[in-house]
């Protein structure tokens, strides 16, 4: 792991702007903010089983991994071959119910057309009246088990829930798979950067903070470069001597699920004296400054970021430096 300082904090505290290496320049202690390298990875807020709903063979497959999804999307066809042939044995079921309604109205209505004359009796029409309700019924309880069957068949189309990339695909075409099996593994349009950072550094992560991360390929680039994200969320559980956040940046549709950036976190703050580098030089391996007067101080600088060295020790507050 890698420790930096915030550069836009030294040049504010420093308030060296415009001077040059010949002036002389009082140092004193600042506070400046650690940032720690971390490897964050892409991941997707939420990852999708697409599973079967019925049984049977996988007649077309329509998508392969990498795929971009929209809403319903079609994934594959499922034909289960005996949903076809309990619909076609209802289809005759059904005609031949509907004769048996058919004549037993042709039966009702003549029965009601005798007792209208008086040539029948009330006992004939209720039996042809109960008859009629009968086969009614029953055409209707076989066209109720038509379309369960219909609704079955129907959820062989194995669509998207969501928006997303298609991660994997474990199965292929004219296979036979089984109710509840994975056809394919969705991410969900929405993406986040998933970093750890070591136990000792979880108080000073909170949701709401803001993580600079680095270009894509592990480059540790200048903080010009930097892009800017938010922490979403700390999860609360501590694994490994970890913990784990999630931070939002936008852009991280075009990145493979899985891949890796630098994160930097502020992990707290610290006194320290910080200097421009021209008033740092060195002899025979040595680190120097000179003060005001002329004396010559050996320092142990600490990192360099851009123009300005931290000095880990040697100067005091309040020393006036000159150029070397």
């Amino acid at each position: 792991s890698k420790m930096r300082w915030s550069g836009s904090l030294l040049v504010s505290v420093l308030a060296v702007t415009g001077a040059s290496a010949a002036d002389p320049l009082v140092v004193h202690e600042t506070t400046v903010v650690d940032r720690k390298a971390v490897v964050a990875t892409v991941e997707p807020l939420h990852e999708i089983a697409v599973r079967a709903q019925i049984g049977g063979t996988i007649a077309s497959l329509e998508v392969k991994e990498g795929d971009t999804l929209a809403v319903g999307g079609r994934i594959a066809e499922i034909v289960d071959e005996k949903l076809a042939l309990q619909i076609q044995a209802l289809d005759a079921r059904i005609a031949a119910q509907q004769s048996q309604r058919d004549q037993a109205k042709i039966e009702f209505d003549r029965a009601q057309e005798l007792q209208r004359r008086g040539a029948g009796t009330q006992t004939q029409l209720d039996q042809a009246k109960t008859n009629f309700d009968v086969a009614q019924r029953n055409l209707a309880a076989v066209r109720a088990d038509q379309r369960v069957i219909e609704q079955q068949a129907s959820e062989g189309a194995v669509l998207s829930p969501g928006a997303g990339r298609v991660l994997s695909v474990p199965v292929s075409s004219g296979r036979v798979v089984l109710p509840g099996e994975t056809i394919a593994t969705l991410a969900q349009d929405l993406y986040v950067l998933r970093l750890e950072l070591p136990e000792s550094h979880a108080r000073f992560l909170r949701a709401g903070d803001k993580v600079s991360i680095g270009s894509r390929g592990m480059e540790d680039v200048d903080a010009a470069n930097q892009r800017e994200g938010q922490v979403r969320l700390v999860y609360p559980e501590i694994q490994g001597g970890r913990v784990i956040a999630d931070v939002e940046v936008s852009g991280l549709g075009d990145y493979f699920v899985g891949e890796r950036t630098l994160a930097y976190v502020d992990t707290g703050s610290r006194k320290t004296i910080v200097v421009p580098a021209a008033y740092v030089f060195r002899r025979a391996g040595v680190n120097y400054v000179r003060l005001l007067g002329g004396d010559e101080v050996v320092v142990q600088p600490g990192e360099t970021r851009e123009t300005n060295v931290e000095i880990l020790s040697g100067l005091k507050d309040g020393d006036t430096l000159v150029a070397p």
